[in-house]
């Protein structure tokens, strides 16, 4: 995985091109890049990149990042009752409670 000033690299392979083509992942914004060896694709990706960012810099604009930190969730109303008492339970926001029990649930499906 290629990952470069916050961002991440999404990389398919041409086979009939015989090119890597890229795209910055997790943002709305369309950025791609191309090359035909992987230093060249790493290159490409950095320069898209730093591209993306002065671009919507000298427009005014923010750059999206690809994680805000912030999730809408949708649940049973039952599940998000039972959350927000768990969470109170435990004298924590139901933020914090969420954040957890997501944080566990990978440790233990990806565990070091």
């Amino acid at each position: 995985m290629m990952n470069y000033r916050g961002y991440v690299a999404k990389v398919e392979f041409d086979a009939e091109a015989r090119l890597l083509h890229g795209e910055i992942a997790d943002i709305a914004d369309v950025v791609t890049f191309q090359a035909s060896s992987v230093a060249g694709l790493e290159k490409e990706f950095h320069a898209a990149v730093d591209d993306y960012i002065a671009f919507c810099t000298e427009n005014g604009m923010e750059p999206q990042k690809p994680y805000s930190g912030r999730l809408l969730l949708r649940m049973d109303p039952d599940l998000h009752r039972d959350a927000a008492r768990s969470a109170r339970a435990a004298d924590e926001s139901l933020n914090t409670f969420v954040t957890r029990a997501i944080r566990n649930s990978i440790q233990e499906s990806h565990p070091s």
